[in-house]
């Protein structure tokens, strides 16, 4: 999934948002040095704990506690809508080195899916009620990126239940809510034990710094 990216295997790269590390996970299996930043305690936790390789550190995109200069790539999977902000962008911008590449995933779930179809279904009126606002390219003009290129890969996920429960509490429109212990608690019960190997694309896309 990584090979369209251009970043070199010796870099060091920082995971913005990291949640739980699923990316983590897999920038470390590849990248010389992984740095993964996430604001939430209960996700940091289980980050270390499943990727103790890479370094897990509290904080935002918006003031990132890292030197200028200081990595080759930033990877932000699932979590670019959280602050896809001009704030964040020169952040980001400050700690890449010239030349280094920023890089958002997305996975989307293909058919078949293997969730249970009341919670798949309880899950599409939650994210319906608070939709996300879609990204506008546009926060990129006279930032100090070059143009956003593109490609979407297939692959495979094998998730065990805590995962898939973590996913959905790591979400901005489950996160953000009042009653979002209410609404972990409700997905829960219709979830049963057991993996779920998820059939997903991959959307990718890249911009160098200048």
């Amino acid at each position: 999934m990584l090979d369209v990216v251009p970043v070199l295997d010796e870099a060091t790269v920082l995971d913005l948002g990291a949640g739980t590390g699923k990316l983590t996970r897999v920038l470390a299996d590849r990248y010389a040095r992984v740095i993964a930043l996430e604001p939430l305690s209960e996700l940091r936790e289980i980050l270390a704990e499943r990727v103790p390789q890479a370094d897990a550190l509290p904080g935002v995109a918006e003031a990132i506690p890292l030197g200028d200069g200081s990595v080759d790539a930033v990877f932000a999977g699932q979590s670019f809508h959280w602050f896809a902000n001009e704030v964040a962008l020169r952040e980001i911008a400050r700690v890449l080195r010239p030349g280094g590449v920023l890089a958002r995933l997305s996975n989307e779930a293909i058919e078949p899916n293997p969730l249970p179809a009341d919670y798949r279904r309880r899950l599409g009126e939650l994210h319906d009620a608070m939709r996300p606002a879609p990204l506008d390219e546009r926060i990129f003009e006279g930032a100090s990126f070059g143009e956003v290129q593109a490609a979407v890969v297939e692959h495979e996920q094998r998730s065990s239940r805590k995962d898939v429960l973590a996913f959905a509490a790591s979400v901005s429109w489950i996160a953000s809510r009042d009653d979002r212990d209410e609404v972990l608690a409700e997905l829960a019960s219709l979830l049963p034990e057991g993996d779920y190997t998820f059939h997903m694309r991959a959307n990718l896309a890249w911009a160098t710094r200048n």
